[in-house]
């Protein structure tokens, strides 16, 4: 396959999944190796902003994703018509960052941490799209745990969880794993 032809493929593949695409599944849809593949990305995003084009193509932790460039949202909402999202509550965002920080964890872990019922807040952010299911913790009961989305990511322009910034006063500190006792750690995941 010629590298036009490879270019083309992966912008296909990637505009036609609409959703984040992991790079193993790029690689296998197009049968270009994996190691390739962010260069071509590359390329064409290169070659995108020397058009002055409107998209680009994100990466998102492992996975890639075509969207449109911010500077032209005002112009994107006008045509969509769409009211300014909310933004989300203070509660919202305090149990966001616990589990960004501490994901997978359970909603009795982030009710421990903040000492109120978060069963509201942790429903809202999963219906966001910027928090979702990760499995079940190997304990009685076998609580449903939650971790962060690509939603999220691109919410937060971050392209991976490493890229959160660290947290005031604990630069250096490392976040341990949660006892089992608040809702499991994630060793005991089951799918």
């Amino acid at each position: 396959m010629e590298a036009k032809e490879k270019l083309g493929a992966i912008e296909a593949i990637i505009f036609a999944s609409g959703e984040p695409i992991e790079l193993y599944r790029l690689s296998e849809a197009s049968g270009i190796d994996v190691g390739a593949i962010p260069a071509l990305i590359k390329l064409l995003n290169e070659r995108y902003d020397d058009c002055g084009s409107g998209i680009c193509i994100k990466k998102l932790d492992s996975s890639y994703q075509m969207c449109t460039r911010e500077e032209f949202a005002p112009q994107i909402k006008a045509a969509l018509e769409t009211k300014k999202s909310t933004p989300l509550s203070n509660a919202a965002m305090e149990v966001l960052t616990i589990i960004a920080y501490n994901q997978p964890v359970s909603k009795g872990f982030v009710e421990n941490v903040r000492g109120v019922d978060s069963s509201s807040v942790v429903n809202n952010l999963v219906e966001k799209g910027l928090v979702e299911e990760a499995g079940r913790l190997d304990v009685p009961g076998k609580p449903i745990v939650y971790k962060t989305t690509s939603v999220f990511l691109r919410s937060f322009g971050l392209s991976s969880i490493a890229d959160l910034p660290p947290l005031p006063g604990h630069e250096n500190v490392v976040i341990e794993e949660e006892p089992e006792s608040a809702g499991g750690d994630a060793v005991g995941l089951t799918d």
